[in-house]
């Protein structure tokens, strides 16, 4: 199966609407991660709210500002697919 993430909607509480091209709709919570690891990072507001995009085919913070895929930080789209919650467009 082909799971791939066409747009991602960063929103407080580290919730994140990410949008797969086969149409479904997931709410991620990324809190867990935030303060772990290569996620301290997304402790910044700044980099949490503007940095979030997609890169690789899935939710990624783009760390360096470059848009490089190999200097990002990102989350398996098949975790946020099996563990984000379905919901319905939020715009």
């Amino acid at each position: 199966m082909n799971i791939q993430v066409i747009q991602v909607l960063p929103k407080d509480n580290f919730k994140v609407y990410v949008y797969f091209a086969d149409g479904r709709i997931k709410l991620f919570d990324v809190s867990p991660l935030v303060g772990k690891g290569v996620f301290t990072i997304l402790e910044d507001e700044d980099i949490y709210y503007n940095r979030c995009t997609v890169l690789n085919g899935t939710l990624a913070w783009d760390v360096s500002g470059t848009f490089d895929p190999t200097r990002c930080i990102d989350i398996d789209p098949f975790t946020i697919y099996n563990e984000g919650i379905d919901v319905s467009d939020p715009l």
